[in-house]
């Protein structure tokens, strides 16, 4: 099985979710996506996949989340393009969804 992982090194959370799914034996791609942040259209894209609204992929405990508070989600979106740091992760695909990994075995149901 393929999947991808939108991966920060330095979360626990996000080293967790790799590893579970490196021990399911999936084929996993890395992105790490503060360095190769997703596009508007695949953020709003993998948000609709996983039944997620984008505020609710929106990392609140960042500094510029504050700004959002009732922002749209088309503003949300934006705002993620323009700085990654806001994008909750880790977010997980495979050919049967998309989770956000927290917690870790939240990507179980897809696997």
């Amino acid at each position: 099985m393929k999947a991808t992982i939108y991966h920060n090194p330095r979360c626990s959370e996000s080293r967790e979710t790799l590893a579970l799914l490196e021990a399911a034996g999936a084929d996993v791609s890395v992105v790490e996506y503060l360095k190769t942040p997703p596009s508007r259209a695949e953020l709003a894209r993998l948000y609709a996949k996983a039944g997620m609204t984008p505020r609710e992929g929106l990392r609140k405990a960042e500094a510029g989340a504050k700004a959002l508070k009732d922002a749209s989600d088309d503003a949300i979106l934006d705002a993620m393009a323009a700085d990654p740091i806001l994008i909750e992760r880790p977010l997980v695909e495979t050919g049967k969804g998309v989770r956000l990994g927290r917690p870790p075995e939240a990507v179980k149901e897809i696997l």
